[in-house]
This record gives structure tokens, C-alpha cells and sequence, in this order.
């Protein structure tokens, strides 16, 4: 199928799933519903995607409860189980181009970034996590008396879990892995705008191996599918990345069964920048911090603090790398900006810029729609921002900056951590004091110094405040998908 956008025409790649995943049999809803996936580059429709439902969700939830009880998941050696990720990670290897360009297809972003950002960090994060499955281990206690007391770490269960739609494949993979490694079964569900590359790996486990129920898939919206997924009885922890608005419906819902849960939200991250910093570094990277996956990042460094003696031109190298910035076909290798995932994302970003416009401050460059097909943004910076403005207040996931001027430490910690957010925070400087004591001082799950956007699978990530509940990456990540169990044995 050839698709034809304003900078050129490419080539899908083939689709070759969309149906839901209950055990190893690929089938369609239930209800037989469909929705279309959209390309969001040209507004055409990619495909039709079996819309799954309460009915399905059911279907999933009582596969996985019996792959995590009585299928050969439950019996299988930990080592065993590292081996069947690994093999999942080497297919996706072996598959790299077509997930790339099926993630391009489905989301918009740049097949560049998707080559060498989303699938490398997916597939590390697997074989991450596979390395971690026969390392879990408890504790000997030295109680008083006569009796050895030990602990074990075990899997919470069946674990639901639901991925947003800005990073569709590694946000899968953040979630499969800990919780496959730990020994749970799997019920996800994936966005209704990006659902593809989610359900081809849904088949590349299948070819690795994994037993039926251990993955079940099941596409389909929040308010059903979503909604199913954490009030289903046999479903005994959420794992949920998204809005915060979406997440304190799921804390309210999983209060019904008193579900585990792990909340992965939103965040207004500051990027504070200090008159001796490394100036190019900070640019290229404040820019890098914003402008990445169109602005829809959960870290996004969306207001962005200057030291007043810098700011006028930090202001202006910003603006004019940003004025540089190629947007087009996301097939495009020249392409470094592509379109918002939806018309929803688009018209709600347009809406924030026409916020800033009218609250007074100033459009440096940008603040329109680019092109008349497909849902392009230009990069838009402002300037004259207060702390007050919507825009400096709320999340907007778009290619939207907000440039703040400040002259203290004391000033901008304080304005930094005025925020109900505390996802990510930075700091560049060239004075090390200043970065430990700022880095200190930040209410903020990560913090970056003199860098931005830097993940690894072995680094933990979450938010402080209404950014979120849990972690998820590393060690950290591993915990929440276990039960903690303490043994005690009368040795007397």
C-alpha cells in the first residue's frame, strides 16, 4: 500500500495482526466491533482493529489465571523463563525495520527516532529483565528462639496493564518485562490510536515460545476495555501510564478489589538553566528535552528556566535551532518532526497556544498548524512566561516551550517544585556544589545534570506527587510486580 504525504511517498509496512490475543488463538471481539487506527501523517485509515470489550477482557483474564495456576508458566525454572525473553528480544532484533516503520505507521514519529531510540530500548529492556528472572531472591532473618525464618519474593499474579499511545512498543516493553521475569501473566491492553506494534509482538512471543495465557492482548478503549481490565476480579495489579485524570479513576476502581497498583502520569518537568553552564549543551539539549517525539513526552522539558543574564541569548539560539527543525513525512530520513498522534492531540495542543497568546506572552516562532494535511505542529516557543499561565501549568504533550526567567538558586528551586507534577527535572552547570545541592532540592523522580531524556533500563523512573505511584526500570521495577512472603519454621 503506497501513502503519499506532502514531502513524499512511501510504502506501508504490511499489518499483519489485529485481532485480540486470548491464549495463542488471535480472534475477533466478541461483539465483532472494530475501530479504525489512523495514520496520523496523512489522516488515512491503516486498518480495522477488533475492539474488545468487558466480554473479552473476561475471556483474557480467565486464560491468564490459568496459565499463572496450572499452565506450565506456573511449573517453569526461572533461567527458563530468561531464556524465552532473551528469545523474545533476539525476533524483535531480527524484526527491528518492520516494528520501526510499523511504530512510524502507527504514531507519526520519525523512522529515525524509532530505529534508534524506541526499538533499541525495547529490546534492551526485555533482555534486561531476562537476565534479571532467576536473580530474585528473599532473605534469612535471625529471629529470636528457635526458628528459621526466611523470605520469598512471588509473583503478585495476573498483572493488567495499560500503555499509553506516545511510545507504544518500549512502553510494552517496560511492562512485559518485569512482569514475565517475576512470573505473571499478562492482560494488556494497548491505545486505541497506536495498537499495532503491541499486537505483532503479541506474535513474536507466540514464536518464542511462551505458553498460552502468559500474553493476552485484548485492543479496545478505556471506558470498556481499560475500565474491564481494573474491576476484573481475577486481575490482581494495574500497571497504567497515561494522564492523571485517567489514573485517579483507576486508584478510585481498584480500590473495589484493593488491586496493587503502579501509576506512571503526567509531569510539567522543569529544565533549569545557570549562567555557567555549557551553553551549546544546554541548547541542543533543551530543544532535545522539548521537541522529542513531538512534544509527547511524559518528561517533556516544557518550561524551561534561563538565568536572566543569559536569557536574551539562550532565547535566541533556541529559537533559531527550533526554526530549523524539518517537519514532514515521518519516512522521511531528513524528517526530524513528525505529526501529533490524533486529531484530539492536535486540536488540544493549537488550544493551549491560542492560551498562551491570549494570556500575554510572546510567540517566538511557530504557534500553527503546518501543512493542510496530516497533524503537523509547528515547533512553538514562547517567552514572557509567567508561573501563572496555563501554559506554564499544564501538561500540553506537544512540541509547545514555555521560556522562564530567573536569578537565584533559591528563586527558581522554589518556582521549579511549585507544581502539583514531579515526574523529571534538569539542571546544566558547570559548578558541581550547585548541581548536587539543585539535584537535592528538586521534588522530582529523576533529575538530570547537563543532560536530558537519558533512559536505561537499569535506571528506575517514576514521579513524586501526582506524577505517579511506583517505579518502573531496574530493580525497583521488579518489586512491584512481586508479593513479599515471610516463612517462619520451628526448628526446636
Amino acid at each position: 500500500m503506497s501513502m503519499t504525504t506532502e514531502s513524499g511517498t512511501f510504502v506501508a509496512p504490511a499489518v499483519r495482526q489485529t485481532g485480540i490475543l486470548i491464549g495463542d488463538e488471535w480472534r475477533p471481539a466478541v461483539s465483532g466491533k472494530t475501530f479504525s487506527t489512523i495514520n496520523p501523517a496523512t489522516e488515512e485509515v491503516i486498518c480495522q482493529v477488533a475492539e474488545g470489550d468487558k466480554a473479552d477482557v473476561d475471556l483474557a483474564a480467565h486464560a491468564a489465571r490459568s496459565a499463572f495456576e496450572s499452565g506450565p508458566w506456573s511449573r517453569m525454572d526461572a533461567r527458563d523463563r530468561g531464556r524465552l525473553m532473551h528469545k523474545l528480544a533476539d525476533l524483535m532484533e531480527a524484526n527491528l525495520d518492520e516494528l520501526a516503520a510499523l511504530e512510524t505507521l502507527d504514531n507519526g514519529k520519525p523512522i529515525g527516532d524509532a530505529k534508534a531510540a524506541d526499538l533499541p530500548l525495547a529490546i534492551d529492556c526485555i533482555r534486561y529483565y531476562a537476565g534479571w528472572a532467576d536473580k530474585i531472591t528473599g532473605d534469612t532473618i535471625p529471629v529470636r528462639g528457635d526458628y528459621f525464618c526466611y523470605t520469598r519474593r512471588e509473583p503478585v499474579g495476573v498483572c493488567g496493564q495499560i500503555i499509553p499511545w506516545n511510545f507504544p512498543i518500549l512502553m510494552t516493553a517496560w511492562k512485559w518485562g518485569p512482569a514475565l521475569a517475576t512470573g505473571n501473566t499478562i492482560v494488556m491492553k494497548p491505545a486505541e490510536q497506536t495498537p499495532l506494534t503491541c499486537l505483532r509482538l503479541g506474535e513474536l512471543a507466540l514464536e518464542a515460545g511462551f505458553p498460552p495465557g502468559v500474553i493476552n492482548i485484548v485492543p479496545g478503549y478505556g471506558p470498556t476495555a481499560g475500565a474491564a481490565i481494573v474491576k476484573h476480579g481475577l486481575v490482581d495489579k494495574v500497571a497504567f501510564t497515561g494522564s492523571v485524570e485517567t489514573g485517579q479513576q483507576i486508584m478510585a476502581d481498584a480500590a473495589l478489589t484493593l488491586k496493587r497498583i503502579t501509576l506512571e502520569l503526567g509531569g510539567k518537568s522543569p529544565n533549569i538553566v545557570f549562567a555557567d553552564a555549557d551553553l551549546d549543551a544546554a541548547i541542543a539539549g533543551a530543544e532535545f528535552g522539548l521537541f522529542f517525539n513531538q512534544g509527547q513526552c511524559c518528561c517533556a522539558g516544557s518550561r524551561l528556566f534561563v538565568e536572566d543574564s543569559i536569557h536574551e541569548e539562550f532565547v535566541e539560539r533556541i529559537v533559531d535551532r527550533a526554526r530549523q527543525r524539518v517537519l514532514g513525512n515521518p519516512f522521511d530520513a531528513e524528517t526530524t518532526q513528525g505529526p501529533q498522534v490524533d486529531k484530539d492531540q492536535f486540536d488540544k495542543i493549537l488550544g493551549y497556544i491560542e492560551s498562551g497568546n491570549s494570556e500575554g506572552a510572546k510567540c517566538e516562532t511557530g504557534g500553527h498548524r503546518h501543512g493542510n494535511r496530516g497533524f503537523f505542529i509547528e515547533p512553538t516557543i514562547f517567552t514572557g512566561v509567567t508561573d501563572e499561565m496555563k501554559i506554564s501549568r499544564e501538561e500540553i504533550f506537544g512540541p509547545v516551550l514555555s521560556v522562564l526567567k530567573f536569578s537565584s538558586v533559591e528563586e527558581v528551586v522554589k518556582r521549579a517544585n511549585n507544581t502539583t507534577f514531579g515526574l523529571a527535572a534538569a539542571v546544566w552547570t558547570s559548578d558541581v556544589k550547585k548541581a548536587h545541592q539543585v539535584s537535592n532540592s528538586l521534588r522530582a523522580g529523576t533529575v538530570w545534570v547537563n543532560c536530558y531524556d537519558v533512559f536505561d533500563a537499569a535506571a528506575p523512573f517514576g514521579g513524586f506527587k501526582m506524577s505517579g505511584i511506583g517505579r518502573e526500570c531496574g530493580e525497583a521495577g521488579l518489586m512491584n510486580y512481586t508479593e513479599l512472603k515471610t516463612v517462619t519454621m520451628n526448628i526446636g
